[in-house]
C-alpha cells in the first residue's frame, strides 16, 4: 500500500468519526418508523420489576442484554483508544461488539493493533470482524480471512453492504459485481457465522432472501432513520472539491435521504420468515437510528433478535457517559418489559404492537 493511499485511508477513517460526531448527517425527511408503534399496556403485570431478566442469546451464546455495539472504526492510531473503551463497556455489560472495516488491516499490518485491542479488553464477549462488499466482490484470499478472524479471535465475520456510501465517497469503489456469488463461497468456506449488514439504507425482503439462500446466518437491517452515510461522504467530498456537481440539485436531496426505514425492513423480513419456515433460524439485528431502550423493545417485538447502535454510542463515548447511557437504555427496556408484563426477553418478543393513529 502506498504512503498516499495509506494517508487517504487514515484521513477517511478519522473524518468519519469527526463528521458523525459533529456533522449534520441524519436523515431529514425520513425516520426509523419505530415511533409509529406502541405496546399494549398491561395493568396487571403480575411480576416485580426486580424479577425482570434482560439476558438472551445470540448465535447460540448467552448475552447480558439484546444490545450490540455496532461497527464503528479502526485502522488509525486514535482508533485504538476508541475501540478499547468500546470493548471495556461491551465486556462489562456482556454484549456483542463489532469492529469497523478491516480493509486497512489487510493492506497494512501497522494498524492491526487498533482492531486487536478489542479482544484484549473484552476477553469473554462475542466480537465480530468486518469487511466491505467491494472487498468480498474481488474475492478474499483464505489468508486474508484467517488474519481478520485470528486477529480478534472473532466469533463471526460481518460483511457490510454500502453501495450508497461508496457512490458518494470521493474515492469510492462502486464495483458490486459478484458480491452474492462470493458471499456464497465465503459462507461455505469459513467455520464461523457470516453477518451481513447495511450501513444505513436498509435491507429489503428480496435482498434478505438472497442473503439467506447464500448461507448468511444473521441479517443486520441497518435501515434509514439514523446516519445517512451519503451525507457523511458528501461532507467529505465538498471539503475536498468545494462543490458537488456529480448530481443535479433536484436529485441530490433525494439521494442523500435514500433508504428503507428500519421498522419497514423488520416488518418485511418478519413476513418473509413467516412465509418460509426454513428461514426460522436466521437471526435479525435491528439497527439504523436506535436511540434508546424503547427502540430496542419495539425492534424485538418486530422480529429482531437484538438491536445495535453506533452513532449514539459513539456520541456517549465522546461525552464520557458511555456506560451510563447503556445503563439508561437498559432501564428503558426494563420499564417496557414491566409495563407489558414481560419477565423475559422472549416474553417481550411475543407482545402485540399497535400502530399509532
Amino acid at each position: 500500500m502506498s504512503d498516499t493511499s495509506d494517508n487517504i485511508t487514515i484521513e477517511r477513517k478519522h473524518s468519519h468519526v469527526e463528521i458523525c460526531l459533529h456533522g449534520d448527517v441524519v436523515f431529514n425527511c425520513k425516520t426509523t418508523g419505530l415511533e409509529r408503534f406502541e405496546f399494549v399496556h398491561n395493568a396487571l403485570p403480575e411480576l416485580s420489576l426486580s424479577d425482570i431478566d434482560l439476558s438472551t442469546t445470540f448465535l447460540g451464546k448467552k448475552i447480558g442484554a439484546p444490545l450490540m455495539i455496532s461497527s464503528m472504526t479502526g485502522g488509525y492510531s486514535e482508533a485504538s483508544t476508541l475501540n478499547q473503551h468500546l470493548a471495556e463497556a461491551a465486556e462489562r455489560f456482556n454484549i456483542p461488539l463489532g469492529v469497523g472495516s478491516m480493509r486497512q488491516a489487510l493492506e497494512n499490518s501497522s494498524y492491526r493493533e487498533s482492531f486487536a485491542i478489542t479482544r484484549k479488553f473484552a476477553p469473554s464477549i462475542q466480537i465480530f470482524a468486518n469487511i466491505g462488499a467491494p472487498e468480498i466482490a474481488k474475492g478474499l484470499r483464505k489468508s486474508d480471512i484467517t488474519m481478520m478472524l485470528d486477529l480478534l479471535n472473532a466469533d463471526g465475520l460481518i460483511v457490510h453492504l454500502n453501495a450508497a456510501q461508496e457512490l458518494f465517497q470521493p474515492e469510492g469503489n462502486t464495483n458490486f459485481r459478484h458480491v452474492l456469488e462470493q458471499l456464497s463461497t465465503l459462507t461455505n468456506t469459513i467455520t464461523v457465522p457470516v453477518i451481513v449488514k447495511e450501513v444505513g439504507c436498509g435491507i429489503s425482503a428480496t435482498v434478505a432472501r438472497q442473503l439467506i439462500e447464500a448461507g448468511v446466518s444473521v441479517i443486520d437491517v441497518a435501515g434509514a432513520g439514523g446516519i445517512s452515510w451519503q451525507k457523511v461522504e458528501e461532507i467529505r467530498y465538498t471539503r475536498q472539491f468545494g462543490h458537488d456537481n456529480r448530481f443535479s440539485p433536484a436529485a441530490l436531496d433525494f439521494l442523500l435521504n435514500w433508504g428503507i426505514p428500519t421498522a419497514q425492513c423488520l416488518l418485511d423480513i418478519l413476513e418473509l420468515k413467516k412465509e418460509h419456515p426454513e428461514f426460522k433460524d436466521v437471526e435479525i439485528i435491528a439497527s439504523g437510528g436506535i436511540a434508546c431502550g424503547t427502540d430496542i423493545a419495539t425492534s424485538l417485538a418486530l422480529g429482531a433478535r437484538l438491536a445495535a447502535s453506533a452513532r449514539y454510542i459513539l456520541k456517549a463515548l465522546h461525552e464520557g457517559v458511555l456506560e451510563k447511557t447503556i445503563d439508561t437504555w437498559l432501564n428503558d427496556l426494563r420499564a417496557v418489559m414491566f409495563l407489558t408484563g414481560s419477565a423475559t426477553i422472549e416474553d417481550l418478543r411475543n407482545k402485540r404492537l399497535l400502530i399509532k393513529h
